[in-house]
């Protein structure tokens, strides 16, 4: 029988467990403004709904920098270089705070026209735009928060990060009470108060970051520093992950079209199902940034044989945790959904999608794992081909065929799960392959 290495176990959930639970926070942040929108009416379920996916674009851009710092900076980890570190991280902060000023401009002007794009209800586009405007304000504090918390993660620092966050989710859950509903003597402001007490707390969240950092409470050094050549290093990888990102999101987008065009309840029982779903994800996200670190700290120790060792165990608790997820998804969906809203028709629909993708959580877990120890180890352009093709080919075309000739959204959700079967065949066949060992960044 093969000994266990309890060292190894330890080093990967000490990493791992305070980013999920991070990750499920952060998602539980989300979920709290449908929570408690969700009172208020099925319009304002789907705007703050298609707000938040929506603002996936701007995720889709932040990639970048998550990718490139934690690929770039967890090596330098590895290979004990921390000054390098440092330089690193001051690098990534200027950048971020430069692109967040064309983004935020961009997603100003055009964001509140997607509501339009998707034929939603009328009211639904008047909510939605005011709520996305708002959400305009945070963006540059959100850019460079990432790399904040990109940065601790490549130093296996997970428990910072996770504290941060349970003080924004208190916070934020206060603030939704007072601006949403209107107490204590403020006004009633509905879907807005919910953007205005997102944008607070981000930006809270932010300043915690900058405080820890300029007084020496990170592990490190505060610079003013600016290198293109690590710049550079960490575009490599940051930008073909940032491209997958965005088009993987752009093709969501399309799929939240063809679900739009069944009215506006199966829309806010999709964006239900969508978050609940993602109390799945974010565990799985969760395991993904250790899989992500170890890869890159193994690599950067020149030790590629315990790189693969840690992502497979990685790889191992996330199946576990997502497949138990899946049971939950499959056989008691109702119970959860009726804690957001009490329309019938809603919770149908919402009942109907999670039973669905519970059957998907297993393959899910390889997709979130591989692709980002892959992404780790720099393979971000295999990463972006393996997205790209399943997505289109076995979500996007067969999900509008299907939608045309039967009308049933049933058919469009078994074309995404496939999508994510496939996929995760696909990842797997190239991770295993050990072509990523050759890699430099």
């Amino acid at each position: 029988m093969k000994n266990i290495n309890i060292k190894k176990h330890k080093k990967i959930l000490s990493i791992a467990l305070p980013s999920a639970t991070n990750s499920l926070l952060d998602m539980l942040q989300v979920i709290t403004d449908l929570l408690m929108v969700g009172t208020i009416s099925a319009f304002a379920i789907a705007a703050v709904g298609l707000g938040l996916q929506s603002l996936m674009f701007v995720f889709a851009i932040l990639t970048l920098f998550h990718v490139g710092t934690t690929a770039l900076i967890s090596r330098f980890i590895g290979a004990k270089q921390y000054k390098r570190a440092s330089m690193g991280l001051a690098s990534l902060l200027q950048s971020a705070f430069l692109l967040s000023i064309p983004i935020s401009l961009l997603w100003y002007i055009f964001t509140p026209q997607l509501f339009v794009l998707f034929g939603t209800a009328d009211k639904v586009v008047e909510l939605g735009s005011a709520y996305v405007t708002v959400l305009t304000i945070m963006l540059p504090f959100i850019f460079m928060k990432l790399v904040f918390v990109s940065s601790f993660n490549s130093f296996g620092d997970t428990l910072t990060p996770l504290y941060i966050k349970i003080f924004s989710i208190i916070l934020n859950i206060g603030l939704n009470y007072i601006l949403i509903f209107g107490h204590f003597g403020f006004p009633a402001l509905g879907v807005v108060g919910a953007g205005v007490a997102t944008v607070i707390v981000n930006i809270l969240e932010f300043l915690v970051y900058m405080l820890l950092y300029i007084n020496h409470k990170t592990p490190f050094t505060p610079l003013w520093y600016y290198s293109k050549s690590l710049i550079k290093r960490a575009l490599k990888v940051g930008i073909p992950a940032s491209i997958e990102r965005s088009l993987t999101f752009g093709s969501f987008m399309l799929f939240t079209v063809i679900i739009a065009h069944y009215g506006t309840e199966t829309l806010a029982g999709y964006q239900l199902g969508l978050r609940i779903e993602g109390l799945a994800f974010m565990p799985g996200i969760g395991f993904t940034i250790a899989a992500m670190t170890l890869m890159g700290q193994g690599l950067g120790a020149k030790n590629p044989t315990q790189a693969k060792e840690d992502v497979i165990l990685v790889l191992k608790y996330t199946t576990a945790f997502m497949f138990s997820l899946g049971l939950i998804m499959i056989f008691t969906p109702e119970p959860i959904v009726r804690l957001f809203t009490d329309d019938a028709k809603t919770i149908e629909e919402a009942n109907l999608y999670l039973m669905i993708v519970g059957f998907s959580q297993v393959p899910l877990a390889f997709n979130f794992v591989l692709s980002g120890a892959l992404r780790g180890a720099g393979d971000s352009k295999r990463t972006l081909r393996i997205n790209l093709i399943s997505l289109w080919f076995i979500r996007i075309i067969p999900a509008f065929t299907l939608s045309y000739y039967f009308e049933n959204i049933l058919f469009v959700y078994l074309a995404m799960i496939s999508d994510t079967t496939i996929k995760a065949i696909f990842l797997w066949r190239v991770f295993n392959s050990g072509k990523w060992q050759k890699i430099k960044v």
